[in-house]
């Protein structure tokens, strides 16, 4: 699984392709979480079921993706002898409230998500003798 995802990368490539490599980041989180976190009786929803919901509901659908990944990331860290401080709460509140500092909220609730993503990555890749 991939384990080199960064915030910079991830801006950049949005806003080359004017959003969408921001879906293709989804799709890929998403597969990947759910491949190093089987097991634990949870999914995190696919690119669609992101889409369709987050339009339905104006866009709070994204938000509880990003907490309920939050939450999966770090209850499964223990897994792997991980240990993460930042859990779905720590990113909806950068994503609510860290927003009205210079709108760096999202971004810092976004690097959160990678690096707990590359993290569990490279333990699941390290635990099944991939790398």
């Amino acid at each position: 699984m991939k384990t080199d995802r960064g915030l910079l990368g991830y801006i950049v490539l949005s806003i080359l392709t004017c959003g969408i490599y921001s879906y293709y980041f989804i799709y890929t989180v998403a597969r990947d979480v759910n491949t190093a976190c089987a097991g634990d009786g949870k999914s995190t929803g696919g690119l669609v079921q992101f889409i369709l919901l987050s339009i339905l509901t104006c866009g709070i659908y994204s938000w509880w993706w990003q907490y309920s990944l939050g939450n999966r990331l770090a209850a499964n860290a223990p897994r792997y002898g991980l240990s993460f401080t930042e859990n779905g709460t720590t990113i909806l509140l950068w994503l609510l409230f860290g927003s009205f500092l210079c709108f760096i909220g999202p971004f810092i609730a976004m690097n959160i998500i990678i690096k707990n993503t590359n993290s569990i990555c490279m333990a699941y890749n390290r635990y099944n003798g991939l790398i």
